[in-house]
Order: C-alpha cells, then structure tokens, then sequence
C-alpha cells in the first residue's frame, strides 16, 4: 500500500553543479546532502516523479511526454566535460497523458511535448537523488504570466498522483538574481528568506496560501527574483500540497558565499 507521499520544493543551486566538485570543492556539499536525504525521507521508491522546474516556460502548461527524454544543456559558459553528462532515466507517457487529462478536466489547457528532454533544473537534482536512473521522471512547465493562483489551482489538480506514489517536485531556486551575487546579495536573500520562512513553516495553511499570492510585497521580493521563474515551481507543490503543514529541510547562509536559500517539504516524512 503506498502511502500519500510529501510534496517539495527544493532549491537546485547553479549550472551543473553536481558534475564540477574538482571546480567547486565543497561550496555545494550541504545542497547535495539535502538532495540526497529526500530520498532516505521517502521511504519508498516513487512510481515517478513530476517536476516542474523553473526552466521550462511556455504559453499554456506542457507536460513532456518522451519516453526516453535526452538531455537539454540549458547552460553557457561551463567546462566542457558538463554537456556531455548523462542521466537517462526513462520517461513516463503514461503518465503524461494523466497529468494532462487531470489538468483539462479542471478547465485548465495542457499541451504534450513528445520531444521536450531533461533540463537541468531536473538532472542535477534528480542524478543527485536517484544516481541509478531507475525512477520515471516527467516535467511540467511553467505557464507564462506566472500567475501564482493559477499554479497553485494546478497544484491541487494534480494533488491524487500523491495517492499513487508520484513525487511532485518543485525545482527552483528560492533566490535567484544572476545580476546580484556575491556580498551585495547576503542581505535581499536573508530578508526574503525569512519571509518564506515564516509564510511557508509559521503560518497556517490557510494564511500561506493567501499571503504567498502577494509575494512581491515581501521584502527584497523584487532583488531576489526580478523574473519569478524559479519561485513559481513552488506555488504548483503548494497547491499539491493542500493543507499538509511545511518543514524547511534545507537552509543554508552561505550558500556560494554569500546567499541564504532553503528548501521545503509539505507534508510528513
């Protein structure tokens, strides 16, 4: 019998972070470990897993649909050895087609992409998490606008795959400003940080979902995500998460040297 499983967002640092340790040496190594301990948390291994990831956007919502997705290096300026990583874990049509029938059934439209492959927003955390590349994995894009309402109503659509044992994966970054780094950015990611953290962990569900509509109100909203691509994963888990109560499962200060992010679980271990 599976159990209902968590939801997450998780916060998946820069570029190809997991295939650059001689590069980086241990500046991601807390970020890896919070990966890793999804994985121990769940108990289980998922049927699939359903990310949306803050760098896939398109008009109406697309879910892809590849059964065997190939690798989409959504980055510049890297080592060379990082566009030719591999994580090919299969894809999962099936289920495609349910998320989609799931969302139109609730007025909202949704596309298949049969060619869309994993960005990295997905196989950085996904080859971190299940290094095998044995669990199904299938991506929900962002709809433009970013209307935090909307995908939050998404989110609660697709909340029954939690019954099946489908992991809902927000990935994001819950700071992400690439024209702010370093010491100038220490304080806009602290200041919005704590903001999450009392909306997300300290409220009820109920005041979460309300307050979070109005997240650019919030401290430094606007310094720590000028463009909301990689927050509005987080509004879709929420959704999914209905009333379930959240932990921050990652924080960290000094992230890169200077940025706070944390990570969140809905819902127990």
């Amino acid at each position: 019998m599976i159990t209902r499983l968590p939801t997450y967002f998780l916060s998946h640092g820069g570029g190809p972070w997991p295939y650059m340790k001689s590069e980086l040496g241990d500046a991601c190594d807390k970020l890896e470990t919070s990966i890793q301990s999804v994985r121990d948390e769940l108990g289980i291994r998922p049927t699939a897993v359903l990310v949306i990831s803050g760098h896939w956007e398109c008009s109406e919502f697309t879910v892809s649909a590849n059964a065997r997705p190939p690798m989409l290096y959504d980055y510049y300026g890297f080592p060379a050895h990082t566009y030719e990583v591999r994580y090919e874990a299969p894809g999962a049509p099936a289920l495609a087609a349910r998320v989609q029938a799931l969302l139109q059934a609730g007025g909202i439209d949704c596309l298949s992409d049969e060619d869309r492959g994993f960005d990295h927003g997905t196989f950085t955390v996904m080859d971190s998490m299940f290094p095998e590349a044995d669990v199904p994995i299938l991506q929900l894009s962002l709809r433009l606008g970013f209307d935090p309402m909307i995908h939050m109503h998404v989110g609660s659509l697709l909340a029954p795959l939690r019954e099946e044992g489908v992991l809902i994966l927000g990935s994001g970054l819950s700071y992400h400003n690439l024209r702010m780094m370093g010491p100038a950015a220490a304080e806009p990611s602290k200041q919005f940080d704590a903001w999450l953290q009392e909306v997300l962990v300290e409220s009820s569900p109920s005041e979460r979902q309300r307050k979070i509509v109005y997240w650019s109100a919030a401290p430094s909203a606007r310094l720590a995500h000028p463009r909301e691509d990689h927050l509005m994963p987080l509004m879709v888990v929420l959704g999914a998460a209905n009333d379930d109560p959240a932990t921050c499962i990652y924080h960290e200060e000094d992230f890169l040297g200077s940025l706070t992010v944390s990570s969140f679980r809905f819902g127990a271990a």
